[in-house]
């Protein structure tokens, strides 16, 4: 099915940038955003009518910014600086990726601040819509001035340079835009840094890491509840006075949310009046004030990066009210890198609370389950090594976590002397939530695991839910048998999003 995405009404939401992910789409602009465009376009062409020097327009760049340059290069100008700036290196970003980022990069140009021509934005929408697809590569950005080598990448597509794919071939990108219609652009004053110029490669990575993170954290609120089932675990820390008195916005919610998936449990109320236990541990009994910490995290992180997706992040910025030119430094990645690095530590936490729930599922002196979750422990090793995994997972994750935005290295000759480094910051998300996404799928399986040995008595309608999808995936662990392809099932079943609906209406895209 083929979203329509209309750009220039209002502000797109990340609810429709999650529909562009996950694609096809098919964009247009409305009629006032074109003439913004055109706008933008004939205020470039008036400063060359009136032989004004401008940054970007008839100018070097970066520390060429002082070198003039005559009205008969400046074709050549804008190509050069396509080609020139085409040096990124490492696999390609992946479709979905690299759809988001185009459908970002049109946003960003139809606010007519960039002065592009509208041929050479329909043709980029063109491409869009009839899926021709840059191959870009992963590595090469600092995230300022903007990100540059990926977006020269795609640039070099647009003019008939480099590869795209199209309808699951790797084409040359004359013969891609040729199956689709379209023709390269030659490209005019200003265009080529228009194009490059922008923070479209990191946003599109982090909200990439944003959503695959919104399912790992649904999943994790899924097998968070199921794991307090099979474990014997209170419903009492979740009792909302105690989350009202401290006032935590993703704390209260995610309280209420764990109460409405334990609602109605058997399993719970066979041992609600005879517990001899006086607490959880905390990995059961905090899980609103981890899991609520992380949420309010998130929450913020996609702020900020649906701000960014509706944001101009070009330079110089054409003012169409004024005709006014003005250098500024709106490539810079700065809010992007830190709203990385916060999803990065969200993932962390998520998979360090439900490796530490698998580990008490799986102990003997933390339970009444059989060792490791299976009969006949010691002939049988049962969920022995598939803790091991999550817990290698988890220190994985930890490591690569290390604030990215803090980490500058001056480039340019030192004109461009601080930068975001948001796009590698965003990139790691994806591995991230991965090993996340493994983590939580084991605890899944343990849980469900340890809710075969609460029979016959049965747990809430909702994780009854939780425990059916982990059964379509694999089936009870009787005896020992091969255990990647389980793993591999259950963490198949986190990413696709399978437990989305448990996380109710606490995801940011929602």
């Amino acid at each position: 099915m083929t979203t329509t995405i209309e750009i220039g009404a209002a502000p797109l939401t990340l609810a429709q940038l999650r529909a562009v992910l996950n694609g096809p789409v098919t964009v247009s602009l409305t009629d006032a955003a074109w003439a913004n465009v055109e706008k933008g376009a004939a205020t470039v062409a008036a400063i060359l009518d009136e032989g004004r020097t401008v940054y970007g327009i008839n100018t070097g760049f970066g520390l060429l910014a002082n070198t003039s340059i005559a009205a008969e290069d400046l074709e050549t100008l804008q190509k050069n600086l396509v080609l020139s700036h085409a040096c990124g290196v490492g696999e390609p970003l992946s479709e979905d990726t690299t759809r988001l980022l185009m459908v970002l990069k049109i946003a960003s140009l139809s606010k007519g601040a960039s002065g592009v021509r509208r041929h050479t934005l329909e043709t980029l929408i063109g491409m869009v819509n009839a899926e021709v697809l840059p191959l870009i590569p992963s590595k090469g950005s600092v995230g300022a001035s903007g990100d540059l080598a990926p977006l020269a990448h795609m640039s070099c597509v647009l003019i008939g340079v480099s590869e795209a794919r199209y309808q699951g071939q790797v084409l040359d990108a004359v013969s891609a835009l040729a199956k689709a219609g379209l023709k390269p652009v030659v490209l005019g004053p200003k265009e080529g840094l228009a194009l490059l110029n922008g923070t479209q490669c990191s946003t599109a990575l982090a909200l990439t890491g944003l959503f695959a993170t919104e399912d790992v954290f649904a999943a994790a609120i899924a097998a968070g509840g199921l794991s307090v089932d099979a474990l014997l675990g209170s419903d009492a820390p979740f009792d909302h006075r105690i989350h009202a008195l401290r006032g935590q916005p993703g704390q209260i919610d995610v309280a209420r949310r764990l109460r409405e998936l334990l609602n109605g449990s058997a399993i719970r109320d066979s041992h609600r009046h005879d517990c001899a236990k006086v607490q959880d541990p905390y990995s059961l009994r905090c899980q609103p004030q981890v899991m609520g910490a992380t949420l309010d995290v998130l929450r913020n992180a996609a702020a900020m990066l649906e701000r960014e997706a509706n944001a101009v992040t070009d330079n110089p910025l054409v003012f169409i009210e004024d005709g006014d030119v003005i250098s500024g430094g709106n490539f810079h990645a700065e809010p992007v890198a830190y709203a990385a690095d916060q999803i990065a530590m969200v993932l962390c936490e998520i998979g360090n609370i439900s490796e530490r729930r698998t580990s008490i599922l799986v102990d003997p002196k933390m339970t009444d389950l059989p060792a490791f979750l299976v009969k006949d422990s010691g002939v049988n090793s049962g969920f022995m090594i598939a803790q091991v995994t999550a817990a290698a997972l988890v220190a994985e994750n930890r490591m690569v976590a290390h604030p990215c935005v803090i980490d500058t290295v001056p480039t340019s000759a030192n004109q461009e002397d601080h930068v975001s480094m948001a796009t590698h910051g965003a990139r790691r998300l994806l591995d991230m939530a991965a090993n996340t996404a493994t983590v939580v799928g084991i605890e899944l399986l343990a849980a469900a695991q340890g809710i075969e040995f609460r029979r016959p008595l049965t747990s809430s309608p909702e994780l009854e839910q939780t425990y059916a999808i982990v059964r379509e995936a694999c089936g009870a662990y009787t005896e020992d048998r091969y255990f990647a392809p389980d793993i591999a099932r259950a963490t198949e079943g986190v990413r696709a999003g399978r437990y989305r609906a448990f996380a109710g209406d606490l995801l940011p895209s929602a």
